[in-house]
């Protein structure tokens, strides 16, 4: 009855079918979750009838209950305190004496806090949008150009995607089961250079031409001795949480989901010690925390469950044939996964992306020969151009949220194209250079 007799068009139309009615149903503006979620019930039914549906849901249940999950919840509470007390705006100021009268130190300034900030939390929306309320109006009124300033802002944000402890890792490390804290130690070189690019891209520009950077002025360069020392007060509390993340984690002390509670823990204390901790403060960090683990896990659950029966239909073997099969280095074949990520990138939100690629790329790049931590480094990388790109990149949006009104969506994806190149050029440099990743790790 249930049984639609789908299977008779085989794997290949199967496959085409599958993924064109994901598109479609995406148009409709219906979430990603549900979409896979019908997707998967639909070709359950219809491909093999209602006696597989027990087989699709135990992968659901093995997803949901992964301890290493655990980690998710911890580390968006630790930015929704971050974003709601004044740690982060504190670093921020802080941070200002560094600045000096250099050209473009403001912006250095940004990308660095910005770094800080993702070693922190691992978040990227969060960190875009402190940035953009903390850093973007102070740059424009200082005379900024809209483009760096705009770019920096969203490029720093999205360094989340990359520095430990990066949710993009923690994720990949669950499907691919790998160490995650391989991925975060593999991560830590990649995420320096992006920012250095970054850096070195504000300075060239601005030192070429200080106009499109101005230097703050010898009032606000040279402060006073105590204000000084009051700034530097403001970065202790900020790199103290962060070593106690990354320290435990990397010193071989905690696994990553008991160094996220401990950062969860720290923050609290520094907000308690700054007696910043209230009533008002948990409970909008515990909703927002509640709202954004609840996009990962249904999102989870309905990739989970679609690529749960497209195994089962043969699909992982279709496509693992398809593309060993190109006669071409195994090197190409890494660059056409690549092309096919950034692709998916314009369109689906990187959980989506993650959830539904990874399970058939990974034992594909394994059987090449490549190590799967290298892979995850490739892919939090691709990740961070797809969080930037038009037409659907979040960065863009989240900004959008927060900057002035006379910035629009366009001056946003204009600004963020020199940024996407560099983004671009440090994958190909990993790509072609794995130790640039792998030096680090065992």
């Amino acid at each position: 009855m249930w049984n639609l007799g789908l299977s008779a068009m085989g794997i290949e139309w199967g496959t085409y079918v599958l993924v064109g009615s994901i598109f479609l149903l995406l148009l409709t503006g219906l979430p990603l979750a549900f979409v896979t979620g019908l997707v998967a019930l639909f070709f359950t039914f219809g491909w093999f009838g209602p006696n597989a549906l027990p087989l699709v849901t135990s992968r659901v249940y093995g997803f949901i209950t992964e301890y290493s999950l655990v980690a998710v919840p911890m580390f968006v509470f630790m930015a929704s305190l971050l974003d709601r007390s004044g740690l982060a705006r504190d670093l921020f100021n802080g941070m200002r004496m560094l600045a000096g009268r250099v050209p473009g130190g403001v912006g250095v300034q940004t990308l660095v806090v910005a770094f800080f900030l993702a070693a922190m939390s691992g978040i990227i929306g969060g960190e875009i949008v402190l940035l953009g309320i903390l850093a973007l109006p102070q740059m424009l009124r200082l005379g900024y150009d809209r483009n760096i300033s705009i770019g920096v802002v969203c490029a720093g944000g999205a360094l989340g995607t990359m520095m430990p402890p990066s949710i993009v890792l923690i994720i990949y490390g669950l499907i691919a089961s790998v160490s995650i804290a391989d991925l975060f130690t593999a991560a830590i070189t990649p995420a320096v250079i992006l920012m250095l690019c970054y850096v070195t891209y504000v300075l060239i520009r601005c030192v070429r031409n200080p106009s499109l950077g101005p230097p703050l002025s010898a009032e606000e360069a040279h402060m006073p001795l105590h204000e000084k020392l009051k700034a530097i007060r403001a970065i202790i509390l900020p790199a103290a949480i962060a070593f106690m993340v990354l320290g435990t984690i990397y010193g071989g002390i905690a696994s990553v989901t008991e160094a996220a509670a401990m950062g969860v823990v720290g923050v609290l204390g520094a907000t308690i010690i700054r007696r910043e901790l209230t009533l008002g403060l948990l409970q909008k960090s515990v909703v927002q925390t509640i709202n954004t683990c609840g996009m990962i896990i249904w999102i989870g659950i309905g990739a989970a469950a679609l690529v749960g029966v497209y195994n089962l239909m043969g699909g992982n073997t279709f496509v693992s044939n398809s593309i060993l099969g190109i006669d071409a280095p195994a090197v190409v074949i890494i660059m056409v996964m690549m092309a096919i990520l950034l692709v998916l990138g314009l369109f689906l939100d990187w959980i989506g992306i993650a959830m539904l690629a990874l399970p058939i790329f990974v034992p594909i790049v394994v059987k090449l020969g490549y190590d799967p931590i290298w892979f995850g480094i490739l892919f939090a990388v691709n990740m961070q151009v797809s969080f930037l790109s038009p037409p659907f990149g979040p960065a863009a949006f989240y900004l959008k949220g927060v900057a002035p009104t006379s910035i629009t969506l366009q001056h946003i994806y204009t600004a963020v194209l020199p940024f996407i190149a560099m983004q671009l050029i440090v994958l190909a440099a990993i790509l072609f250079y794995p130790e640039i990743a792998m030096w680090m790790v065992d």
